[in-house]
């Protein structure tokens, strides 16, 4: 299986599709950071949040970059349990420098104010904006592995289940939401990094993360089942 994670890594990147998403977090990351200076936590919170999307839509070009021939191969060599997980695998692994880079890039643009009188301690901001990035990986990795070619067949399907997964996402993370337990913790994650860390609502809110993640896995490794 290490073999077939190292292939589509590498096939992800030498194809040149790693750069898309890269240039697309670093985008949307200068115009977060360029409104402004914000505290460590607050910032990471935000930065966390939009970088759902480019994850999902990450792990969705790095699934689509091979081949269905080659596709077909690693599961008559590995079994279809081991060839999701490798795909699975890949794409968390994919998604760790663009993380990497989001908490970098605001202390290189003067995005991250030094905490005042009151305000929780640097690192207990950088703590929560490693939690909040980590977290919503999961979940990320997870709509992007729902929408790729080889569960949605079609294209035009697989771009629905990607952008109206994260449109639900946001509008059902609202305070307002009558039930904000069907989509991932997305908003809810935001709001935990503002104002220093609220152990009981860390605790809550990571449960909630990797329980979704944990669903939307198992829902990608049974329709992977399914497919031929």
């Amino acid at each position: 299986m290490t073999a077939l994670v190292r292939m589509r890594l590498a096939g992800f990147v030498q194809t040149g599709r790693a750069a898309a998403p890269l240039l697309a977090a670093l985008v949307v990351l200068s115009i977060l950071y360029g409104g402004g200076q914000a505290q460590a936590g607050e910032a990471y919170g935000v930065s966390a949040a939009i970088l759902f999307a480019v994850l999902a839509w990450q792990t969705k070009i790095l699934l689509d970059v091979e081949p269905d021939v080659q596709r077909r191969l690693g599961r008559v060599a590995l079994g279809t349990a081991r060839e999701t997980a490798a795909g699975v695998v890949a794409a968390l692994l994919a998604g760790l420098p663009v993380i990497l880079v989001a908490l970098v890039l605001p202390w290189l643009v003067g995005g991250v104010t030094t905490p005042g009188r009151g305000d929780p301690p640097l690192a207990e901001g950088v703590a929560l904006g490693v939690w909040a990035h980590l977290l919503l990986l999961l979940p990320a990795v997870a709509l992007g592995a729902l929408s790729s070619r080889a569960v949605s067949v079609q294209t035009a399907r697989g771009l629905a289940v990607l952008v109206g997964g994260v449109v639900l996402a946001v509008v059902l993370g609202l305070k307002q939401s009558p039930a904000p337990w069907l989509a991932p913790p997305l908003m809810t994650t935001a709001r935990d990094t503002v104002g220093g860390a609220d152990l009981a609502a860390v605790l809550v809110t990571t449960g909630w993360g990797l329980a979704w993640a944990a669903l939307a896995f198992a829902g990608y490794a049974g329709l992977r089942r399914g497919r031929p």
